[in-house]
């Protein structure tokens, strides 16, 4: 029972894993090819991507697999095959509490060492990917839009950096739009403040007001494109980029540097954890809930709909023990309440099953002597 499990388990989460992933990758490839990135940086975001989304797609899995191997064992009545033979509920149950603990173990590792790396290093690649000029602007043959109102082209550049038969439009004003176009162009760095020197060119001011365009020939002309490269902080740490425990020696060193609350810190902290036992109460759930009710023609969908209740249940402690913990903090405690009560349910239910198979002692009707 437990290699179906972990097989199952396998499957459901390449399933996830991939609907997640290809939500993402179309914007993530639209975002980063339409900025001029290589296809090797978008594999690289998305690698740093993936170890966030599994963790997201794993307490799913686990329920997922426990579900469809209980209503398997079952359909062809090995279940019924065990309990004949005097297996208790919670001795079947035992490969599904070895299953959720290894889920957890997967669960602990991504939540503490993969996702907040992981999720660091794509802060920094974004942030220099977002401060560096080249990348975003000097792509031969292609029609950029670094932001909302700017056209910006290339025919060709030269291997001594020029930028030959360049092309600026700038429509960021609503009553006015602006064009340049030169034969020549030059990126000049001045203390943090990029310029767009163009030689031999024209710019065109063209005006909604009485529909007059305007034409300048120059000779050289610096226009300033700082402003359409995105300045992004590469020190700056999110709290989910922190170490757990990092987190748990220093919260209030750790909310000054991110600017969070202490509660939010802690919470952040203890969250991990829970979320690795989140993965055995599902498991638990969707075994304990498909063990419960007779054999009936018509499925277990009952049980099933049920489990996906119960689910929602602890979702919703979730929620209302993280807002508990996030405005007080020494309710630090409460974060692991919707696991112990997912464990909880998944107990009671066990016990509820064990209890409608016991089998009942015949009544002695007194004979009249």
């Amino acid at each position: 029972m437990l290699s179906q499990l972990m097989v199952l388990f396998g499957f459901f989460s390449l399933v996830l894993v991939s609907i997640y992933w290809i939500n993402r990758a179309v914007r993530l490839f639209d975002k980063l090819i339409g900025d001029g990135q290589s296809a090797f940086v978008f594999v690289e975001f998305t690698a740093l991507a993936l170890p966030n989304v599994i963790r997201l797609v794993l307490p799913m899995a686990a329920f997922a697999a426990s579900v469809y191997v209980t209503n398997r064992l079952s359909s062809e009545s090995e279940l019924v095959v065990m309990q004949a033979t005097g297996y208790s509920p919670w001795r079947l149950s035992r490969p599904v509490v070895f299953y959720g603990l290894i889920v957890a173990l997967m669960m602990s590792v991504l939540t503490n060492l993969l996702v907040p790396s992981s999720l660091y290093q794509m802060q920094q690649r974004e942030a220099e990917i977002a401060e560096n000029a080249t990348a975003r602007l000097l792509t031969e043959g292609t029609f950029l839009h670094p932001t909302d109102g700017i056209t910006f082209f290339i025919r060709e550049i030269t291997p001594k950096g020029e930028l030959e038969d360049v092309f600026l439009s700038d429509r960021r004003e609503e009553d006015r739009a602006q064009t340049y176009t030169a034969t020549r162009a030059y990126l000049v760095n001045d203390d943090g403040q990029i310029n767009l020197v163009m030689l031999d060119g024209m710019a065109q001011s063209f005006t909604r007001k009485g529909n007059r365009l305007f034409t300048t020939h120059f000779s050289d002309f610096s226009y300033d494109i700082t402003a359409l490269i995105r300045q992004t902080d590469a020190v700056a740490r999110n709290v989910a980029h922190v170490g757990t425990f990092e987190m748990l020696a220093n919260p209030d060193a750790i909310a000054a540097e991110t600017g969070e609350t202490v509660g939010a810190v802690i919470v952040e902290a203890h969250n991990r954890f829970n979320q690795a036992l989140l993965c055995i109460a599902a498991s638990l759930i969707g075994f304990a809930a498909l063990l419960v009710g007779s054999f009936s023609r018509f499925g277990v969908w009952r049980q099933i709909i049920g489990a996906l209740f119960l689910l929602v249940l602890v979702k919703l402690v979730e929620g209302v023990s993280a807002e508990a913990a996030l405005n007080d903090p020494t309710l630090w405690p409460a974060v692991y309440a919707p696991s112990i009560f997912g464990i909880g349910v998944g107990m009671a239910l066990l016990a509820w099953s064990g209890r409608n198979r016991r089998p009942l002692k015949p009544k002695v009707s007194e004979v009249p002597a």
